[in-house]
């Protein structure tokens, strides 16, 4: 009973697969095509019906009926049948020539169109190359660039590291003022912080004033040293 089933569904799925392959085949398709094509039946002109064509005379015909335009949409849809005369849908020789002021003001003529193409080419080469030399030029400075990059990097980190030294001898000084521990966050302590910031920048200035003395006596020296020896006893 199984295998009867199983041979059924066997057969049915082969017989599936053939249809499609001979459905897909190339003579198939082009029978189908020509079917479809031999089928197909243009819809009448004026589907059975007389075209209408407004009476400019009447007055009740609208304005935008008696147009030129309108007469070259109704002679393309209904050809001959408009009664329209081919020969009155073209400009006049003054419209013919408004048609060509117009072109020549608002549209360029082929020369004019390659020269601002030759302009344009021109600039977007003049860009490129002003791009590539400053590439150039930056790729040249790219060594001290990155050399400068290194060194304030260096400096920025000791920098960093001397202001917390600075900041962690301050808060050991504080401390030991005070006795105990401070938090650093405490109004206290930022008020005895100013005070000893106050007081460091006092004897700096004390140490620059005293070493900016010690090396004009130096230069002084020197000087007066070099004016005796200039002026000494002269040589008979």
């Amino acid at each position: 009973m199984a295998a009867s089933v199983l041979g059924r569904r066997v057969a049915f799925l082969t017989d599936a697969v053939s249809v499609s392959l001979n459905i897909f085949s190339p003579k198939i398709c082009s029978r189908a095509i020509l079917l479809q094509s031999s089928g197909y039946h243009a819809k009448p002109r004026f589907n059975g019906q007389e075209p209408y064509i407004p009476d400019k005379q009447s007055a009740r015909t609208p304005e935008w009926q008696k147009t030129a335009k309108n007469d070259r949409k109704l002679f393309g849809r209904y050809g001959s049948s408009s009664g329209i005369d081919p020969s009155t849908l073209w400009p006049t020789p003054a419209q013919l020539d408004a048609i060509i002021e117009d072109e020549k003001q608002w549209q360029a003529s082929l020369e004019e169109m390659l020269h601002n193409i030759a302009v344009k080419d021109k600039e977007l080469d003049d860009k490129l190359r002003a791009r590539e030399k400053l590439i150039a030029a930056n790729m040249a400075k790219m060594p001290d660039m990155v050399a400068k990059w290194r060194l304030e990097t260096r400096e920025a980190k000791q920098k960093k590291k001397a202001e917390k030294a600075k900041r962690d001898r301050l808060l050991a000084e504080a401390q030991e003022r005070f006795g105990h521990h401070v938090d650093p966050r405490s109004s206290k302590f930022q008020d005895l912080l100013k005070d000893m910031e106050k007081e460091e920048k006092k004897k700096m200035k004390l140490l620059k004033r005293k070493k900016r003395e010690e090396e004009q006596g130096i230069l002084a020296a020197a000087t007066a040293t070099a004016t005796s020896a200039s002026s000494g006893p002269a040589t008979s």
